[in-house]
């Protein structure tokens, strides 16, 4: 498969009367969009508005990031099996805004998504501080179930982005990316001499809006799955996650999936990078003997030597993490861990739920429990008080004047267990 990702480089957003790029500059019609996702009966009303790098700006409670681009050559429109049919995706021209964003905004239930600041400490912790960003709030209609609220506000972000993405069209772009990989058999005879490795890349799969996407498909109800690595960078690999927000792997990251991207710069070098398999996290002991079994079943078929493995969230997924772990190091296969950890505001509790003397290979990415103090923003785009539901936030963690107290579970990628942030890390 080839994949080309044309980067047109967006240094700014604007609103005006046509919807289009000029000179770097994003300008977007905000009544059209606004229509636009109105047309799904269950959106009773939507506000947009920009946020930019560098202002005192914060946005909250974030549901999801995505990166706008379309596909100008190639199957495959939008995000297939969610907007547009379910379309073999990974190969073909792809234009993307570069440096643009859509942040969906919007109450959920229970547990909500997390806090992006534009600016001062916030900045730090979070990736989306560097991006410019259309951010859309949608108001579902009431009465919704749950599991229809999600997906309305889901599928509103994605159409969202489909429509900014759509200004790129006839752009020509500034950059082209070309990822690049045959047939297992083409690869091996290429590069005889260098060690396989494959990507596991584990996505939250407990249910109760605790969900990843693939083609549309609901990752609860998936075995592992063997995916040419150009489809996720090509839309397959979705968000519908209402977690942690420091690890939580919004859409945009697995568009630009960090992991993926760095095995492919040393594909034909040191490695032969031999494909992802995306793996569900279950909550039920059955669930996880069956997936983690399943997982090092596809490694041995493939003959890899060795393995990555990320997580998405942290507790129950560690024990899935440890358990694929000892299962491919007892076939020999060697494993290399990502994972943020949970030691506590002092960083001196146990950092996993779960632990093997196995893994003797692990890249921390933060401590999610860190705590952090977040200066009053002079503008709020959605509700400063739900950070109060927020994981990581606490009733009183907003003060009178409009500093927020909280852990890094409540700043979006702060902890990205892919590696898509400045995070220091550790191996042990």
């Amino acid at each position: 498969m080839k994949l080309e990702l044309g980067r047109i480089y967006i240094k700014d957003i604007q609103f005006g009367n046509k919807t289009h790029v000029n000179n770097g500059t994003l300008i977007v019609n905000s009544q059209e969009l606004i229509d636009k996702l109105k047309e799904d009966e269950r959106v009773k009303d939507v506000k947009v508005d920009i946020a930019r790098p560098g202002e005192k700006v914060r946005i909250i409670p974030v549901k999801d990031v995505i990166e706008p681009r379309v596909k100008i050559e190639g199957k495959g429109h939008g995000f297939a099996g969610v907007t547009s049919k379910t379309e073999q995706l990974g190969e073909g021209k792809v234009n993307v805004l570069y440096g643009a964003a859509v942040v969906t905004v919007g109450d959920i239930v229970g547990f909500q998504e997390g806090v992006i600041d534009m600016w001062g400490e916030g900045a730090k912790w979070t990736p989306f501080s560097k991006t410019c960003n259309l951010v859309v709030d949608i108001t579902p209609i009431e009465g919704l179930q749950p599991h229809n609220h999600e997906a309305a506000v889901r599928i509103a972000g994605l159409k969202a982005a489909e429509y900014l993405g759509e200004a790129g069209r006839n752009v020509e772009p500034e950059e082209v990316l070309t990822y690049e990989i045959g047939t297992h058999t083409e690869e091996e005879a290429k590069y005889p001499d260098l060690p396989k490795v494959a990507y596991v890349e584990m996505l939250i799969s407990q249910g109760l809006l605790h969900d990843g996407y693939i083609y549309g498909v609901n990752s609860q109800n998936i075995l592992p799955t063997l995916l040419h690595p150009n489809e996720e960078l090509d839309n397959a690999v979705i968000s519908g996650n209402c977690v942690a927000a420091c690890d939580k792997i919004t859409t945009y990251q697995h568009q630009n999936n960090s992991v993926i991207l760095d095995l492919y710069a040393q594909h034909g070098k040191t490695i032969n990078f031999m494909g992802v398999i995306l793996t569900p996290e279950l909550t039920t002991l059955e669930g996880k003997f069956r997936t983690c079994d399943y997982t090092v079943k596809l490694c041995k078929m493939l003959g890899v030597d060795g393995v990555i493995i990320s997580e998405e969230g942290y507790g129950n997924p560690d024990s899935d993490l440890l358990m694929i772990c000892k299962r491919l190091e007892k076939e020999n296969i060697k494993t290399v861990l990502i994972t943020d950890e949970c030691s506590g505001w002092d960083g001196m509790s146990q950092p996993l739920a779960d632990t093997a003397k196995e893994a003797v290979a692990v890249v921390s990415t933060g401590n999610v429990s860190h705590v952090v103090t977040l200066p009053p923003a002079d503008k709020v785009v959605g509700n400063a008080a739900a950070i109060a539901t927020l994981a990581g936030g606490w009733e009183g963690s907003l003060e009178a004047d409009g500093t927020i107290k909280c852990e890094l579970n409540a700043v979006i990628g702060a902890t990205s267990e892919i590696g898509y942030h400045n995070c220091t890390v550790n191996l042990y």
